[in-house]
């Protein structure tokens, strides 16, 4: 599964565990609303990586990336949500959030380097 691209390989991996808490909390908490919330969103960074890798241009490279970065934003309020009300155990939240975060660094990175060259083309 390893490629050339850092983000994609880390937003792809945080994407299988998010399935992974999903099922847990659908079978083991039965919880189906915050699930299916993170579900959506933890998935959908790695979606729009993907897209953002496939850009035909440099905006729609960088409008991409954004979006994933939003994404991880709202994963990481879903997680918080999820510890705070004790559906997942401390350990289990410090891990998978310091993921999110570390997702959202690098996103954020990758995107104050692209704005300067998108600006330049709009």
């Amino acid at each position: 599964m390893k490629s050339e691209n850092a983000i994609a390989d880390k937003s792809k991996i945080f994407a299988l565990r998010i399935i992974r808490l999903y099922k847990y909390l659908r079978n083991e908490k039965n919880e189906y609303v915050l699930s299916r919330q993170i579900l959506r969103s933890g998935t959908s960074i790695g979606a729009n990586v993907k897209e953002a890798v496939r850009g035909q241009t440099k905006p729609d490279f960088y409008a991409k990336l954004n979006v994933a970065l939003k994404e991880a934003s709202e994963t990481e309020y879903w997680l918080e949500l999820l510890h705070e009300s004790e559906f997942i155990s401390h350990e289990a939240y410090e891990s998978i959030y310091l993921d999110c975060q570390e997702i959202i660094k690098i996103l954020v990175s990758i995107t104050k380097t692209q704005k300067p060259n998108y600006d330049k083309e709009n």
